[in-house]
C-alpha cells in the first residue's frame, strides 16, 4: 500500500519540480499563496514541465483537469497531500 505524502515532503517535491522547470528560480521570494505562473513568469511549456516533474516525483499522473489545483505552492502541496 503506497504511503501518503506528508506536507513537508510535498513541499520538497513542489520546490524541486519548480527548480527543474525554472533552474535558478528564487523560490524564497515567492509567497506560498502567490500564483507561481505570475511570480516566476512561467510560460505554458514551463508550467507543463513543472506538472510533469511533479507527477513523476510523486509517482502519479496529473491530469489537465487538475492543473487549476497547482496554481500556488500552497495549493500544489495540498493537492499532493490529498492523493490516496
Amino acid at each position: 500500500m503506497p504511503r501518503r505524502i506528508t506536507t513537508g515532503h510535498a513541499r520538497e517535491l513542489v520546490r524541486d519540480a519548480l527548480l527543474k522547470a525554472m533552474p535558478g528560480a528564487d523560490l524564497d521570494s515567492v509567497d506560498e499563496g502567490e500564483n507561481i505562473r505570475d511570480a516566476l513568469e512561467l510560460d505554458s511549456l514551463d508550467f507543463l514541465t513543472f506538472v510533469e516533474q511533479l507527477g513523476d516525483a510523486a509517482g502519479v499522473r496529473i491530469d489537465e483537469d487538475d492543473y487549476d489545483q497547482l496554481t500556488t505552492i500552497k495549493s500544489s502541496v495540498e493537492y499532493l497531500t490529498r492523493l490516496p
